[in-house]
């Protein structure tokens, strides 16, 4: 039965971001509002609803360690595994935009978050912060937005859906939209965290993993479906924009929001503050050489981000049930694994330099 909830509760979380997605965005522009903010606020964070609903459900019931599982799990899932199997399907382009303002962003709110937890806490007072820092980057992409609609780009952006004229068109129908979806939510959210408590029990693991590998992933299916059919229909800029808007907001919306919401803050384990956060970080500096070279993820590129999140779950996994292996599969990871990819990253991004360096001397003579 608890597997039946669980599943019953990932159903209702995806219906119901699709719902208050296209029902908000709808709302939106018929009231005015530039396609552009839309896009950027609506449809990026509307994507973690879910996160948001099972955070703040898990730290009012006294699960915070599920919430902040939940938040570094699904950012770690969302780069590797997203990214990943998007850039399979089609190499997918990034916009310079990305690379030059999102990336950076959220690199520095990552370091940010580390940062705040190094107390093993992240309070009431860290959670005002980081709700702060997502209104003033709110409201930095508004007149962002505007300064590119008075130079003429203010086009409908990918993922927000067109001004309707069908069963949906009336503001009244989109309004009930907007709250059907967040009444699945919250009932979505309510199974999926009761059924993922009763599995860590059952299965003799800590909340934390379970929120780090089977709520991170579930919760994540907005951006996956997101992602993938994009990539699918060659609209490859959705994917990778879709995860870094999502990234942003699950660290400064969802964690922020559930830190106000339990009593105590959320607490965070040795065990996250020593690998699971770093990792994060590394994931999201990861993202910079790839990036950088030629605004291109190519095939091989998904195919490592796939790889390293395979070799991550496997060492939380080992780690959970405390296998004999841990040990040696640790030493292998430290000492070849990872200094092999970071090196190849450093060489791929020191070849772009390069060829960009040797263009800019032959466009100078």
């Amino acid at each position: 039965m608890d597997v039946l909830w669980f599943l019953l509760g990932l159903i209702l979380l995806v219906a119901g971001a699709e719902a208050l997605v296209r029902g908000a965005s709808l709302l939106a522009l018929s009231v005015g509002m530039s396609p552009l903010v839309i896009g950027l606020t609506v449809v990026a964070f509307g994507t973690s609803a879910p996160e948001l609903a099972v955070s703040l459900r898990s730290s009012s019931s006294g699960s915070a360690d599920l919430a902040l599982g939940n938040v570094v799990g699904s950012n770690i899932f969302n780069i590797l595994f997203i990214l990943g199997i998007s850039a399979l399907i089609a190499p997918l382009l990034v916009a310079r935009q990305v690379v030059r303002q999102e990336v950076p962003f959220m690199i520095g709110i990552s370091l940010l978050l580390l940062v705040l937890a190094l107390d093993g806490r992240v309070g009431r007072g860290d959670g005002v912060l980081l709700v702060g820092v997502l209104a003033a980057y709110t409201v930095f992409l508004v007149v962002q937005s505007r300064r590119q609609q008075q130079h003429g780009d203010a086009g409908l952006p990918d993922g927000v859906p067109g001004p309707s004229a069908g069963w949906d068109k009336h503001p009244a129908v989109q309004l009930l939209l907007i709250v059907a979806g967040l009444g699945l939510l919250v009932l979505g959210a309510t199974w999926l965290v009761n059924s993922a408590v009763r599995f860590a029990q059952h299965l003799g693991v800590s909340e934390l993993v379970i929120g780090l590998t089977i709520v991170a992933a579930g919760t994540s299916l907005p951006e996956v479906a997101t992602s993938i059919i994009a990539a699918l229909r060659g609209q490859r800029d959705i994917a990778v924009g879709n995860v870094m808007g999502s990234n942003v907001f699950n660290i400064l919306g969802v964690l922020g929001l559930s830190s106000l919401v339990s009593s105590a803050g959320i607490g965070v384990a040795p065990s996250v503050l020593a690998f699971d956060l770093p990792v994060m970080i590394a994931v999201a500096i990861a993202c910079l050489p790839i990036f950088f070279t030629g605004n291109l993820i190519a095939r091989w590129e998904g195919a490592l981000f796939l790889g390293l999140y395979a070799a991550y779950m496997a060492y939380v996994l080992l780690a959970a049930q405390q296998h004999d292996a841990l040990q040696p599969y640790s030493a292998v990871m430290v000492a070849a694994v990872l200094p092999l990819v970071a090196l190849t990253l450093a060489l791929v991004a020191w070849r772009e330099w390069r060829r960009r360096r040797m263009s800019q001397d032959r466009s100078s003579r």
